[in-house]
């Protein structure tokens, strides 16, 4: 079975582990496209499915009586994120499709979900996702990474700790680095004059 890197939540601390991921990502090719068949097989079957969002929309009768626990939608590079906001209550995980690793649209889309559209479900990283991208994903707001099968995961997650300090604020810190020094200051100041 594949699997994943998972951003685990404990108290303030974020630490990325590797899980089983028993999600399918139904995707099409070039050679082969999806036929009618395969996401009538996929939305009637028990696993759980990774849905392209176009293939969401286009189905969304046959889609219609899904358990959201075990349904997602993806996005491809091209699509719009209030588009899967429609879809937020049917499902519980929202992925982003980086086709290669040269494009960068996938962590715009990931942010906009977070902070716009308020998706708080899992976010997932799918396609060509390498570890020199991980943490940079994460400060967009993916909570779970499925690295490239070629790669070795247990190299990739070893990219949440390569840097230590962040400068710019994003969904993970709201704060870019000179405000937060300048609270650090402030409660310091605080401290020495009570």
């Amino acid at each position: 079975m594949a699997k994943i890197i998972q951003l685990q939540r404990e108290g303030g601390n974020v630490t990325p582990v590797i899980v089983e991921d028993n999600w399918t990502v139904l995707r099409a090719t070039e050679e082969q496209p999806l036929t009618e068949e395969q996401v009538a097989a996929a939305a009637q079957g028990q696993d759980a499915v990774l849905f392209p969002l176009s293939v969401w929309k286009a189905n969304e009768a046959l889609l219609a009586g899904r358990d959201a626990a075990r349904t997602g939608v993806w996005l491809a590079p091209e699509d719009e994120p209030g588009d899967a906001a429609a879809y937020f209550d049917r499902v519980s995980l929202v992925a982003v499709d980086f086709p290669v690793f040269r494009d960068g649209r996938g962590f715009s889309t990931a942010y906009l979900l977070r902070t716009r559209y308020k998706w708080e479900g899992q976010l997932r990283a799918i396609g060509d996702v390498l570890r020199d991208q991980l943490n940079f994903m994460k400060r967009c707001g993916f909570d779970a990474f499925a690295v490239r099968a070629d790669k070795n995961i247990d190299d990739a997650i070893k990219g949440f700790t390569e840097f230590t300090v962040t400068y710019q604020a994003s969904v993970d810190e709201p704060l870019p680095l000179f405000r937060r020094a300048r609270a650090e200051v402030g409660a310091v100041q605080s401290k020495e004059t009570a």
